[in-house]
């Protein structure tokens, strides 16, 4: 994955690099763009493990990405209806 070109990676691929922490500021942005359109958007595992790899990156990419961090908790502020492991993620990203 490392060598194929970033606009050609998949949200399975994007999962899976974000999920090692690996070149986080170039991917976070396009896992956003994913989730934007489809906050529960899937690679191979589940729906809405693109949103879990990103939800559980160290809070340490956020505060270093503040704007990145906003537009993730817009995201999420609208999601109802998740799945409890999810929902549990979530509720962890927002409280400071």
């Amino acid at each position: 994955m490392r060598r194929r070109p970033i606009g050609e990676l998949t949200v399975e691929d994007l999962r899976l690099l974000i999920g090692q922490d690996i070149a986080l500021p170039y991917l976070l942005p396009l896992a956003l763009e994913v989730l934007r359109d489809n906050p529960m958007a899937e690679g191979d595992m589940y729906e809405g493990d693109l949103l879990s790899a990103v939800l559980t990156r160290n809070s340490a990419v956020w505060t270093e990405s503040s704007g990145l961090g906003r537009e993730l908790r817009l995201i999420v502020a609208e999601l109802t209806d998740l799945p409890p492991d999810l929902q549990q993620k979530v509720e962890r990203f927002l409280t400071p």
